[in-house]
């Protein structure tokens, strides 16, 4: 696997930032939130004139193996019928990036269909699907590292472009289970309240996919001395551990995961190491930025996470994380639409630090 050389933001400069926000002629801490988020993106890029410039929106596709076990209540074939939808800019994730001025790249990293036919969709398919891991790893270690690559990659691309703020999103039909898996993995819950509907599924399926994954998780090798491993230690899911190649962390998340969620943790792990601004959407990309600073503790520093889902689980993976979302409006569609959506309040809060005036500029007496 790739190492990545990620540091927190040198704290040095946040005197300076704080003075600036609390001389902007407002009372003190009254743009509360906002005041944190001009905060934090100010440290991430080590200015006092943060910039967004250049939004990306990295749109990953892949299909899962463990779909074949009936997990999900939409068919396969829906993960390439909606990347080609994308290509043509119908979807919801196509209307928001117009909306919020955000270049979208639309990427194959593993759908089980020929797109290569697609001129709007970036190919970089690693195979057509995973393997399904009620039986077997999802994808092999190559995989695993190429997928890691790939994302590192388009975030290359992403900067060589300008890209000062990288918002990620996932289209694979299945991809809740794996989620569910890393969430009760990582943070020591019970799976049964890892699992949810996720594209609608009934109490009858639920309880299925419960039984799928919980057989699944109980034939995995390693998995007895994982949780022997970290008893008692994972219940915040930021345990500082040095990345290990060998590791089980890397381990789960090679046996379980997919493509599209492999590359959208080594995108946020390179996004964090050239000091980008990261937009977390809802429960998978949530369970990937989990996952991330499973390997990267310090890659948290980086995210600003967008919303809470109407996933069951969601909630309390945020929490396990120690993160507050933006907004909480009963979204679960992915694509990173949740994200985009949180986008202006990210942008108003650069704005104010930006364009607001100050005490002496505007002849104002400081009535604080």
């Amino acid at each position: 696997m790739r190492t990545f050389k990620i540091e927190r933001p040198d704290d040095a400069l946040r005197p300076d930032i704080q003075e600036k926000i609390d001389n902007l002629n407002k009372p003190k801490g009254s743009l509360g939130r906002l005041e944190q988020l001009a905060m934090q993106v100010c440290l991430i890029q080590q200015t006092l004139t943060p910039s967004l410039a250049s939004p990306c929106h990295l749109l990953l596709g892949g299909d899962h193996g463990i779909e074949h076990e009936h997990v999900s209540v939409s068919p396969r074939e829906v993960t390439w019928q909606q990347m080609i939808n994308f290509s043509r800019g119908g979807g919801g994730v196509n209307m928001f990036c117009r909306q919020h001025g955000f270049k979208l790249r639309i990427v194959d990293v593993g759908v089980d269909y020929d797109l290569s036919l697609y001129p709007g969709i970036i190919d970089r398919k690693i195979a057509r699907g995973t393997r399904n891991f009620l039986y077997e790893p999802a994808m092999t270690e190559e995989q695993f590292n190429q997928a890691i690559q790939t994302g590192a990659e388009l975030v290359d691309e992403c900067v060589a472009e300008g890209c000062r703020v990288l918002c990620i999103g996932e289209m694979g039909i299945a991809n809740t289970s794996p989620s569910s898996i890393w969430m009760s993995l990582f943070c020591q819950i019970p799976l049964e309240e890892c699992i949810g509907a996720g594209a609608g599924l009934d109490s009858p399926g639920i309880r299925h996919k419960c039984e799928v994954l919980s057989k699944a998780v109980l034939r995995s090798p390693k998995l007895g001395d994982y949780r022997g491993l970290n008893r008692g230690t994972m219940n915040t899911c930021s345990d500082p551990q040095p990345p290990n190649l060998g590791g089980l962390s890397t381990y789960i998340l090679r046996y379980f995961g997919g493509f599209e969620m492999i590359t959208a943790i080594g995108a946020m792990l390179r996004a964090a190491e050239q000091h980008l601004v990261v937009l977390i959407d809802g429960f998978i990309i949530t369970a990937c930025a989990l996952a991330a600073c499973r390997l990267y503790p310090e890659a948290q520093d980086y995210m600003v996470f967008g919303h809470c889902g109407d996933e069951s689980g969601h909630r309390r993976m945020l929490d396990a994380l120690h993160a507050e979302p933006l907004l909480s409006l009963g979204l679960r569609l992915g694509e990173g639409t949740g994200a985009l959506c949180a986008f202006p309040i990210l942008d108003s809060a650069v704005r104010m630090i930006n364009e607001m005036n100050n005490f002496d500029n505007a002849n104002i007496t400081k009535y604080f």
